[in-house]
């Protein structure tokens, strides 16, 4: 690697910390303030850093559009697909990734279930709104303004005897979704089927996907079922750490989910 390119990624990495000075730069790389000046100028130029009135330099806006692109360009099934299938390995259990598109939660990968029972659902359908875990939770985290127009849109088809049957039933589902942080399906779409659901961040900490597991109670009652939450969350944590997001990253826009 060139001196120059190292010393510019050594610039823009202590950049990354916080704002520096002309001199704590020259410091910190042992060089002539004038060959950083050099650096700086040129990176200025190119919108890579920016000075304020203080002469510190940070950051700049071509670094964010960079940053914001190489997330676009991240595939969330590429990426979430070695730990949801750690997940299936661990679990012995149906996993799901779906996400919002048109008004709608969509499967976009399943994990069958290692052992002989197998769901019905399939890549591409989309998953009822109101009485799966992935609906839920995606639901959920669009903004709070949206509720009540996606609520009083859904059908409510009645699949069991604990579906959800009313926008207000619902409304009220998605505030406690909202509350602890997961959503459930509780024998809600198939009788006998439990299932847990917990959001997919990006860097900016947006929920843009769901990963839920599903168990027929024949296998896991419903305690049970909530006792692997935990695994359920490190999975989706995993994901999103892939996709840039951390704890300390609040969500660039009012959600539903904190």
């Amino acid at each position: 690697m060139s001196q120059s390119l190292l010393r510019a990624l050594t610039i823009l990495t202590a950049l990354g910390e916080d704002s520096k000075s002309l001199e704590q730069l020259a410091t910190q790389l042992d060089v002539h303030k004038s060959t950083v000046l050099r650096l700086l100028r040129t990176m200025e130029s190119e919108r890579f850093v920016f000075h304020d009135d203080e002469h510190r330099y940070l950051l700049g806006s071509r670094f964010f559009e960079l940053s914001n692109r190489a997330l676009e360009q991240r595939d969330i099934r590429t990426l979430a697909r070695p730990h949801l299938s750690a997940l299936n390995s661990s679990t012995g259990q149906t996993i799901h990734l779906a996400t919002y598109e048109s008004g709608e939660a969509v499967y976009i990968d399943k994990f069958d279930a290692i052992q002989s029972v197998r769901m019905y659902s399939r890549v591409g359908r989309p998953a009822p709104l109101h009485c799966t875990a992935v609906g839920k939770v995606l639901v959920s985290a669009r903004p709070r303004s949206e509720w009540r127009a996606i609520a009083e849109s859904i059908e409510y088809p009645k699949f069991t005897e604990r579906t959800i049957l009313s926008p207000d039933a619902y409304l009220d589902e998605l505030e406690h979704v909202v509350a602890q942080g997961y959503a459930e399906d509780h024998e809600e779409h198939e009788s006998f089927v439990n299932c847990i659901g917990v959001p997919i961040r990006d860097g900016t900490g947006a929920v843009v996907a769901a990963v839920s597991m599903s168990v027929p109670d024949m296998l896991l009652d419903h305690d049970q079922v909530l006792a692997t939450l935990p695994q359920v969350r490190a999975a989706a944590a995993a994901v999103s750490a892939e996709l840039g997001w951390s704890p300390d990253i609040q969500p660039a826009t009012k959600k539903g989910f904190r």
